[in-house]
């Protein structure tokens, strides 16, 4: 995927939640508050995700770009837009 396009999708899911899964494994959800060219993310209530019903709240954070595998909008934020 190049980065714009990536980039776009961010822009869209702007304020949104979105989960982003890291290097090393974990997986973080929060709202998206703000992002770079380097794809550093601002998370809002930011929260690890650790099994089904275990989580750790992590409040507001920044996770570097270079540590991020994937990043994806949330079920809630599709559904909200779009009816599914």
């Amino acid at each position: 995927m190049s980065t714009d396009i990536s980039l776009k999708m961010l822009a869209r899911s702007l304020g949104g939640t979105v989960l982003v899964k890291l290097r090393n494994g974990r997986a973080i959800r929060g709202q998206l508050k703000g992002y770079d060219q380097h794809m550093n993310l601002v998370l809002e209530g930011a929260e690890e995700i650790r099994g089904e019903n275990n989580s750790v709240k992590l409040g507001l954070i920044v996770v570097r770009g270079d540590n991020i595998v994937m990043i994806s909008p949330s079920q809630i934020k599709q559904e909200e837009a779009g009816g599914a």
